[in-house]
C-alpha cells in the first residue's frame, strides 16, 4: 500500500498512460464535495463521473472499488486540510499541539461527518475499517508517531511510553470524544491533552 500522501492519492503505479494530475484532482475533489454535500448514498460512480465531467471507465481504471475513492478523496482533502506539521514550527510538542487542535477544529465541520461516514461505509461494505487504514491513517499514523518518537530522542517529549501508544492516546481520545458526542471538544482541550499525554518538556 501507499506511503506517502501522493501515493495515497494516485494509487498504486500502472502500466501504461500515466495520470492527469488535472483529471485526478477533479475527481477527488468532485467525489469529496457529493460525500459533504448530499451525503455518501448520493455519492455514487455514476454521480462523481458526471459532477467531474469524467468517464465513468477511467473512474473505475484508477480505483479499484467506490469504497478506494471515497477514502482517497477524504485522503485527498485531509491533505490540504491537515498537513503533517513540518520540522521548522518547532519543537515535537509544539507540532503535536498544533496538529491536534487542527484536528478537533475540523472535527466539528464537515470534514468530521465525511471521515466517520467513510469509515462507516467501509467497515458496512468490507466488514472491517482495514481499507482505511491502508489507503489512508497508516501514513499519517506513521509520520506523527515518527515525530512524537524523534521528541522522546532529543528529550522535548519526557512521556516514557512507546510513540505508537502516545500517538494512539491523543488521536483516539479526541475521535472518540467526537462519534459519541461526551463532551466539545475545543482547541482548549486538544492542548490539554497533548501536554497531559506527552508531558512536554519547559
Amino acid at each position: 500500500m501507499a506511503k506517502d500522501t501522493s501515493d495515497a492519492a494516485e494509487g498504486a503505479p500502472r502500466r501504461g498512460r500515466p495520470r492527469s494530475i488535472e483529471t485526478t484532482n477533479a475527481i477527488l475533489e468532485s467525489a469529496y464535495g457529493l460525500m459533504a454535500a448530499a451525503g455518501l448514498a448520493a455519492t455514487t460512480i455514476d454521480a462523481v463521473a458526471r459532477h467531474s465531467n469524467v468517464s465513468k471507465m477511467t473512474i473505475y481504471k484508477w480505483w479499484p472499488s467506490r469504497e478506494a475513492l471515497l477514502i482517497d478523496a477524504f485522503l485527498h482533502h485531509a491533505a490540504q486540510m491537515l498537513p503533517l506539521p513540518p520540522a521548522s514550527v518547532g519543537t515535537a510538542a509544539v507540532r503535536a499541539r498544533r496538529h491536534a487542535v487542527a484536528y478537533a477544529e475540523a472535527l466539528q465541520g464537515e470534514f468530521g461527518k465525511v471521515q466517520l461516514a467513510v469509515i462507516s461505509e467501509c467497515i458496512s461494505k468490507t466488514g472491517s475499517a482495514e481499507l482505511f487504514y491502508a489507503r489512508y491513517l497508516q501514513f499519517r499514523r506513521d509520520a506523527l508517531v515518527e515525530m512524537i518518537a524523534a521528541g522522546q530522542r532529543d528529550g522535548s517529549i519526557l512521556a516514557e511510553a512507546p510513540a505508537e501508544t502516545l500517538y494512539d492516546a491523543v488521536y483516539g481520545s479526541l475521535f472518540y470524544r467526537y462519534v459519541f458526542g461526551i463532551a466539545p471538544i475545543t482547541p482548549a482541550y486538544a492542548r490539554s491533552l497533548v501536554d497531559l499525554v506527552l508531558r512536554p518538556k519547559g
